[in-house]
């Protein structure tokens, strides 16, 4: 996956989001957690939207296997990302707490992310 997003690279509902800053895979697994993170931190006020969905199967074969005999059952789901990708937007909360809950869901991901704010934002 080379370039930079064509796509999904600026805020369209909220006031404070997440963008990423490599490419790379996220699982739903790990969707799930960071937005349980961002969920926890924000006290379920205010809104959350999540931004990529994971579309792409990723197939696997049990192990001992032999060559041949078929493509794998699809064992989990992966979303796409390129750098500037936009992954969480979040409204309705003090600019602190958007933060800090940003950064708690940063943790769950395995791609580097940066917090942005919407230019016309005023505290």
């Amino acid at each position: 996956m080379k370039g930079n997003s064509q796509r999904g690279h600026q805020l369209a509902f909220g006031s404070f989001g997440m963008k990423t800053l490599d490419e790379g895979w996220l699982t739903s697994r790990q969707i799930e957690a960071a937005r349980q993170a961002v969920t926890r931190k924000m006290k379920r006020e205010g809104q959350l939207w999540i931004r990529i969905f994971p579309d792409k199967p990723v197939t696997k074969k049990p192990a001992e296997v032999r060559m041949g005999k078929g493509k794998g059952a699809p064992e989990y789901f992966v979303a796409r990302v390129t750098p500037g990708r936009i992954l969480f937007e979040a409204e309705g909360v003090p600019l602190d707490i958007a933060k800090e809950a940003m950064r708690l869901a940063a943790q769950k991901l395995p791609v580097g992310t940066k917090f942005i704010v919407r230019r016309d934002y005023t505290a």
